[in-house]
Protein backbone atom coordinates (compact mmCIF):
# COMPACT_ATOMS: atom_id res chain seq x y z
CA UNK A 1 0.00 0.00 0.00
CA UNK A 2 1.01 3.35 -0.75
CA UNK A 3 -0.52 5.36 1.83
CA UNK A 4 -0.40 4.53 5.44
CA UNK A 5 -3.65 2.54 6.86
CA UNK A 6 -5.81 5.16 9.35
CA UNK A 7 -6.23 2.33 11.74
CA UNK A 8 -2.50 2.52 12.76
CA UNK A 9 -3.13 6.16 13.24
CA UNK A 10 -6.04 5.51 15.48
CA UNK A 11 -4.11 2.90 17.25
CA UNK A 12 -2.00 5.21 18.12
CA UNK A 13 -3.78 7.70 19.81
CA UNK A 14 -5.38 5.19 22.13
CA UNK A 15 -2.13 4.64 23.88
CA UNK A 16 -1.04 8.13 24.10
CA UNK A 17 2.39 9.77 24.79
CA UNK A 18 3.51 11.68 27.43
CA UNK A 19 6.10 13.73 27.71
CA UNK A 20 9.50 13.23 25.63
CA UNK A 21 7.99 9.85 24.63
CA UNK A 22 6.59 8.51 21.25
CA UNK A 23 4.18 5.96 20.52
CA UNK A 24 4.97 4.23 17.47
CA UNK A 25 4.30 1.53 15.22
CA UNK A 26 6.04 -0.33 12.25
CA UNK A 27 4.31 2.08 9.43
CA UNK A 28 4.69 -0.12 6.21
CA UNK A 29 5.67 -3.23 7.60
CA UNK A 30 5.07 -4.89 4.42
CA UNK A 31 7.46 -2.76 2.55
CA UNK A 32 10.38 -1.89 5.35
CA UNK A 33 11.22 -2.66 8.89
CA UNK A 34 13.02 0.92 8.92
CA UNK A 35 10.13 2.80 9.51
CA UNK A 36 7.86 4.12 12.52
CA UNK A 37 4.61 5.94 12.24
CA UNK A 38 4.86 8.19 15.99
CA UNK A 39 2.65 10.46 17.38
CA UNK A 40 4.15 12.46 20.02
CA UNK A 41 2.11 13.95 22.77
CA UNK A 42 1.55 17.35 21.32
CA UNK A 43 0.01 15.34 18.43
CA UNK A 44 2.04 15.89 15.99
CA UNK A 45 2.57 12.95 13.29
CA UNK A 46 6.21 11.60 12.90
CA UNK A 47 8.15 9.29 10.96
CA UNK A 48 10.64 7.76 12.76
CA UNK A 49 14.31 5.96 10.95
CA UNK A 50 16.79 4.54 13.19
CA UNK A 51 20.11 5.52 13.08
CA UNK A 52 22.95 2.83 13.51
CA UNK A 53 26.12 3.96 15.56
CA UNK A 54 28.39 6.17 13.19
CA UNK A 55 25.21 6.70 10.67
CA UNK A 56 24.84 10.25 9.62
CA UNK A 57 21.74 11.46 10.24
CA UNK A 58 19.63 14.96 8.48
CA UNK A 59 18.21 18.50 9.91
CA UNK A 60 15.70 20.03 7.00
CA UNK A 61 13.49 22.88 7.77
CA UNK A 62 12.88 24.19 4.37
CA UNK A 63 8.99 23.11 4.10
CA UNK A 64 6.70 24.93 5.95
CA UNK A 65 4.78 22.19 8.24
CA UNK A 66 7.32 19.55 7.94
CA UNK A 67 10.62 19.35 9.50
CA UNK A 68 13.39 17.08 9.92
CA UNK A 69 15.83 16.74 12.59
CA UNK A 70 17.79 13.99 14.29
CA UNK A 71 16.87 13.48 18.27
CA UNK A 72 17.13 10.91 20.61
CA UNK A 73 14.25 9.53 21.50
CA UNK A 74 11.85 6.72 23.39
CA UNK A 75 9.26 4.97 22.15
CA UNK A 76 6.68 4.46 23.92
CA UNK A 77 5.22 1.09 22.50
CA UNK A 78 9.07 -0.88 22.85
CA UNK A 79 8.73 -1.89 26.34
CA UNK A 80 8.08 -0.88 29.53
CA UNK A 81 11.23 1.35 29.75
CA UNK A 82 12.12 1.68 26.08
CA UNK A 83 15.60 3.24 25.73
CA UNK A 84 16.30 5.95 24.19
CA UNK A 85 18.09 5.95 20.67
CA UNK A 86 18.58 8.29 17.56
CA UNK A 87 16.30 8.70 14.87
CA UNK A 88 15.38 10.71 12.00
CA UNK A 89 12.71 12.35 12.75
CA UNK A 90 10.95 13.50 10.49
CA UNK A 91 8.03 15.52 11.64
CA UNK A 92 3.87 17.09 10.59
CA UNK A 93 2.38 19.55 12.25
CA UNK A 94 -0.25 20.77 9.69
CA UNK A 95 -3.34 18.81 9.23
CA UNK A 96 -3.95 19.79 6.34
CA UNK A 97 -0.79 17.77 5.26
CA UNK A 98 -1.92 14.30 6.66
CA UNK A 99 -2.80 12.73 3.20
CA UNK A 100 0.60 13.81 1.94
CA UNK A 101 2.55 13.02 4.71
CA UNK A 102 1.21 9.15 4.30
CA UNK A 103 2.66 8.86 1.30
CA UNK A 104 5.89 10.92 1.64
CA UNK A 105 6.40 7.94 4.69
CA UNK A 106 5.96 5.19 2.03
CA UNK A 107 8.03 6.61 -0.78
CA UNK A 108 11.04 6.88 2.16
CA UNK A 109 10.69 3.06 3.24
CA UNK A 110 10.10 2.16 -0.76
CA UNK A 111 13.87 4.17 -1.23
CA UNK A 112 15.36 2.69 1.97
CA UNK A 113 14.67 -0.79 0.69
CA UNK A 114 15.51 -0.55 -3.42
CA UNK A 115 17.11 2.40 -3.97
CA UNK A 116 20.61 1.45 -2.04
CA UNK A 117 21.43 4.86 -0.53
CA UNK A 118 21.91 5.78 2.88
CA UNK A 119 19.34 6.41 5.26
CA UNK A 120 19.50 10.36 4.99
CA UNK A 121 19.81 10.39 0.96
CA UNK A 122 16.84 8.42 1.19
CA UNK A 123 14.89 10.60 3.68
CA UNK A 124 16.43 14.19 1.50
CA UNK A 125 15.39 12.82 -1.85
CA UNK A 126 12.26 12.53 -1.42
CA UNK A 127 11.34 15.66 0.45
CA UNK A 128 13.20 17.60 -2.37
CA UNK A 129 10.85 15.92 -4.39
CA UNK A 130 7.81 17.03 -2.62
CA UNK A 131 9.26 20.05 -1.53
CA UNK A 132 7.47 21.89 -4.17
CA UNK A 133 4.00 20.87 -3.51
CA UNK A 134 4.19 20.61 0.21
CA UNK A 135 1.94 23.21 1.74
CA UNK A 136 -0.17 23.55 -1.35
CA UNK A 137 -3.95 23.11 -1.80
CA UNK A 138 -4.24 19.39 -2.36
CA UNK A 139 -4.64 19.52 -6.45
CA UNK A 140 -7.71 16.99 -7.79
CA UNK A 141 -6.37 14.31 -10.15
CA UNK A 142 -5.93 15.55 -13.78
CA UNK A 143 -8.31 14.38 -17.05
CA UNK A 144 -7.35 11.87 -19.11
CA UNK A 145 -6.94 14.30 -21.95
CA UNK A 146 -4.70 16.42 -19.42
CA UNK A 147 -2.50 13.40 -18.50
CA UNK A 148 -2.11 12.72 -22.52
CA UNK A 149 -1.72 16.54 -23.03
CA UNK A 150 1.39 17.15 -20.05
CA UNK A 151 2.50 13.43 -21.32
CA UNK A 152 3.05 15.05 -24.54
CA UNK A 153 4.88 18.05 -23.10
CA UNK A 154 7.63 15.31 -20.94
CA UNK A 155 7.85 14.11 -23.96
CA UNK A 156 9.26 16.76 -26.17
CA UNK A 157 10.72 18.41 -23.13
CA UNK A 158 13.03 15.25 -22.02
CA UNK A 159 13.39 13.83 -25.59
CA UNK A 160 13.96 16.81 -28.16
CA UNK A 161 15.40 19.38 -25.80
CA UNK A 162 17.15 18.51 -22.81
CA UNK A 163 19.99 16.39 -24.86
CA UNK A 164 20.46 18.94 -26.90
CA UNK A 165 20.31 22.65 -25.07
CA UNK A 166 22.18 24.09 -21.86
CA UNK A 167 19.81 22.68 -18.77
CA UNK A 168 18.69 25.98 -17.96
CA UNK A 169 17.68 26.89 -21.26
CA UNK A 170 15.65 24.15 -21.84
CA UNK A 171 13.41 24.76 -18.45
CA UNK A 172 13.25 28.18 -19.29
CA UNK A 173 11.93 27.96 -22.56
CA UNK A 174 8.81 25.77 -21.07
CA UNK A 175 6.20 28.54 -20.81
CA UNK A 176 2.79 26.90 -21.36
CA UNK A 177 1.90 26.25 -17.58
CA UNK A 178 2.80 29.67 -16.97
CA UNK A 179 -0.23 30.78 -19.30
CA UNK A 180 1.43 31.78 -22.59
CA UNK A 181 0.57 31.26 -25.72
CA UNK A 182 2.72 28.60 -26.78
CA UNK A 183 3.87 25.80 -24.38
CA UNK A 184 7.84 26.17 -25.20
CA UNK A 185 9.43 29.83 -26.36
CA UNK A 186 12.74 31.08 -26.62
CA UNK A 187 13.98 34.38 -28.62
CA UNK A 188 14.21 32.47 -31.68
CA UNK A 189 11.17 30.29 -31.97
CA UNK A 190 8.27 28.82 -30.62
CA UNK A 191 6.75 25.37 -30.56
CA UNK A 192 3.10 24.48 -29.53
CA UNK A 193 2.96 20.73 -28.04
CA UNK A 194 0.06 18.47 -28.70
CA UNK A 195 -0.43 14.58 -27.74
CA UNK A 196 -3.54 13.00 -28.59
CA UNK A 197 -5.21 9.19 -28.28
CA UNK A 198 -7.30 9.77 -30.78
CA UNK A 199 -7.43 6.25 -33.04
CA UNK A 200 -8.46 8.34 -36.35
CA UNK A 201 -5.43 9.89 -37.11
CA UNK A 202 -3.22 13.07 -35.84
CA UNK A 203 -6.13 14.63 -34.22
CA UNK A 204 -5.76 18.03 -32.53
CA UNK A 205 -7.77 20.40 -30.40
CA UNK A 206 -6.24 23.89 -30.71
CA UNK A 207 -7.45 26.59 -27.93
CA UNK A 208 -8.02 29.99 -29.13
CA UNK A 209 -8.05 31.96 -32.61
CA UNK A 210 -4.14 33.27 -31.77
CA UNK A 211 -2.61 30.00 -30.47
CA UNK A 212 -1.14 29.26 -34.12
CA UNK A 213 0.11 32.32 -34.86
CA UNK A 214 3.63 32.45 -34.60
CA UNK A 215 5.85 34.80 -32.26
CA UNK A 216 6.50 38.94 -33.31
CA UNK A 217 10.17 37.26 -33.61
CA UNK A 218 11.36 33.59 -35.66
CA UNK A 219 8.83 31.08 -36.71
CA UNK A 220 6.40 28.79 -35.29
CA UNK A 221 6.54 24.86 -34.64
CA UNK A 222 4.21 22.23 -34.30
CA UNK A 223 4.94 19.21 -32.14
CA UNK A 224 2.58 16.03 -32.46
CA UNK A 225 2.92 13.18 -29.82
CA UNK A 226 0.32 10.24 -31.06
CA UNK A 227 -0.04 7.76 -28.13
CA UNK A 228 -1.92 4.51 -27.29
CA UNK A 229 -2.79 3.45 -24.26
CA UNK A 230 -2.10 -0.36 -23.53
CA UNK A 231 -1.52 -2.34 -20.56
CA UNK A 232 1.87 -3.55 -21.75
CA UNK A 233 3.50 -0.15 -23.11
CA UNK A 234 6.28 0.84 -20.89
CA UNK A 235 5.64 4.86 -20.69
CA UNK A 236 4.02 6.20 -17.85
CA UNK A 237 3.71 9.84 -16.88
CA UNK A 238 5.33 9.28 -13.28
CA UNK A 239 8.45 7.47 -15.14
CA UNK A 240 8.49 10.10 -17.71
CA UNK A 241 8.66 12.87 -14.63
CA UNK A 242 11.16 10.63 -13.04
CA UNK A 243 13.45 10.85 -16.10
CA UNK A 244 13.64 14.35 -16.21
CA UNK A 245 14.53 15.07 -13.02
CA UNK A 246 17.49 12.81 -13.44
CA UNK A 247 18.36 14.39 -16.41
CA UNK A 248 18.40 17.60 -14.38
CA UNK A 249 20.01 15.98 -10.46
CA UNK A 250 23.14 18.02 -11.29
CA UNK A 251 21.29 21.54 -11.83
CA UNK A 252 19.90 22.70 -9.10
CA UNK A 253 18.48 25.59 -10.84
CA UNK A 254 17.26 24.35 -13.67
CA UNK A 255 15.54 20.69 -11.59
CA UNK A 256 14.06 23.97 -8.87
CA UNK A 257 12.75 25.45 -12.54
CA UNK A 258 11.04 22.44 -13.59
CA UNK A 259 9.23 21.50 -9.99
CA UNK A 260 7.83 25.15 -9.78
CA UNK A 261 6.60 24.48 -13.50
CA UNK A 262 5.38 21.39 -12.85
CA UNK A 263 3.44 22.41 -9.81
CA UNK A 264 1.64 24.47 -11.93
CA UNK A 265 0.26 22.07 -14.38
CA UNK A 266 -1.84 20.65 -12.13
CA UNK A 267 0.09 17.75 -11.52
CA UNK A 268 0.78 16.57 -7.75
CA UNK A 269 2.38 13.40 -6.42
CA UNK A 270 -0.55 12.43 -4.56
CA UNK A 271 -2.44 10.79 -7.57
CA UNK A 272 0.98 9.10 -8.56
CA UNK A 273 -0.70 5.74 -7.84
CA UNK A 274 -3.16 6.31 -10.23
CA UNK A 275 -1.13 8.00 -13.20
CA UNK A 276 1.10 4.97 -13.01
CA UNK A 277 -1.96 2.84 -14.05
CA UNK A 278 -2.25 4.81 -17.54
CA UNK A 279 0.48 3.19 -19.88
CA UNK A 280 1.03 4.56 -23.32
CA UNK A 281 2.89 3.47 -26.29
CA UNK A 282 4.11 6.42 -28.61
CA UNK A 283 2.81 5.43 -31.98
CA UNK A 284 4.54 8.58 -33.55
CA UNK A 285 6.19 11.64 -32.61
CA UNK A 286 6.66 14.35 -35.48
CA UNK A 287 7.53 18.24 -35.71
CA UNK A 288 5.68 20.47 -38.31
CA UNK A 289 6.50 23.67 -39.44
CA UNK A 290 3.79 26.22 -39.02
CA UNK A 291 3.49 28.36 -42.44
CA UNK A 292 0.26 28.89 -44.84
CA UNK A 293 -0.67 25.13 -45.66
CA UNK A 294 -0.90 24.42 -42.22
CA UNK A 295 -4.58 23.65 -40.97
CA UNK A 296 -5.41 26.41 -38.62
CA UNK A 297 -7.90 29.46 -37.70
CA UNK A 298 -6.87 32.71 -37.35
CA UNK A 299 -8.07 36.48 -37.17
CA UNK A 300 -7.37 36.44 -41.23
CA UNK A 301 -9.82 33.78 -41.55
CA UNK A 302 -12.48 36.91 -40.74
CA UNK A 303 -12.62 39.37 -43.01
CA UNK A 304 -14.61 42.32 -40.64
CA UNK A 305 -12.67 40.73 -37.80
CA UNK A 306 -14.02 38.59 -35.22
CA UNK A 307 -18.13 38.35 -35.31
CA UNK A 308 -19.44 40.45 -33.11
CA UNK A 309 -20.53 38.25 -29.15
CA UNK A 310 -18.00 35.29 -30.05
CA UNK A 311 -15.99 35.16 -26.65
CA UNK A 312 -13.56 31.62 -27.71
CA UNK A 313 -12.81 29.85 -30.39
CA UNK A 314 -11.73 25.68 -30.64
CA UNK A 315 -11.66 23.83 -33.11
CA UNK A 316 -9.85 20.74 -34.00
CA UNK A 317 -7.13 20.10 -36.65
CA UNK A 318 -6.08 16.82 -38.46
CA UNK A 319 -2.33 16.46 -39.82
CA UNK A 320 -3.02 13.74 -42.11
CA UNK A 321 -2.02 14.58 -45.57
CA UNK A 322 -0.01 17.39 -44.35
CA UNK A 323 3.53 15.45 -44.35
CA UNK A 324 5.01 17.71 -46.27
CA UNK A 325 5.38 20.25 -43.72
CA UNK A 326 6.94 17.95 -41.14
CA UNK A 327 10.32 18.87 -40.37
CA UNK A 328 11.89 16.06 -38.04
CA UNK A 329 10.33 12.82 -37.60
CA UNK A 330 12.63 11.85 -34.57
CA UNK A 331 14.97 14.22 -32.12
CA UNK A 332 18.33 15.07 -33.02
CA UNK A 333 21.50 17.08 -32.27
CA UNK A 334 20.89 19.01 -35.87
CA UNK A 335 17.56 20.36 -35.20
CA UNK A 336 18.91 22.87 -32.51
CA UNK A 337 21.48 24.93 -33.54
CA UNK A 338 21.99 28.19 -31.00
CA UNK A 339 18.42 27.49 -29.87
CA UNK A 340 17.13 27.92 -33.10
CA UNK A 341 15.14 25.31 -35.36
CA UNK A 342 16.00 25.11 -38.64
Amino acid sequence: MSRLDSDIWNLLKATPAKGEELTARLAFPDTSKQVFAGISADGYRHFLIPLSEGEEGLNDNKSRGISVSCEELKIKSQGKNPKASKYIDIICQDAAGFEAFDVIGHEIAVSLETHGVSKSEAVGGVLAKWRYFWGKPAASILSYNEIVGLFAELWYLNKWTLPYLKLTEAISGWRGPYGSRHDFEWPNQSIEVKGTASTQGRIHWINGIDQLLPPEKGGLFFFSLRVREEGGAVNTLTDLIETCRKSLKDDAEALANFENTLVLTGYSPLHDDEYGKIRFRVIDELLYVVKDSFPRITTDNFQDGMPSGVEAVQYQINLDGHDALIIARKPGKNIFSSGKIH
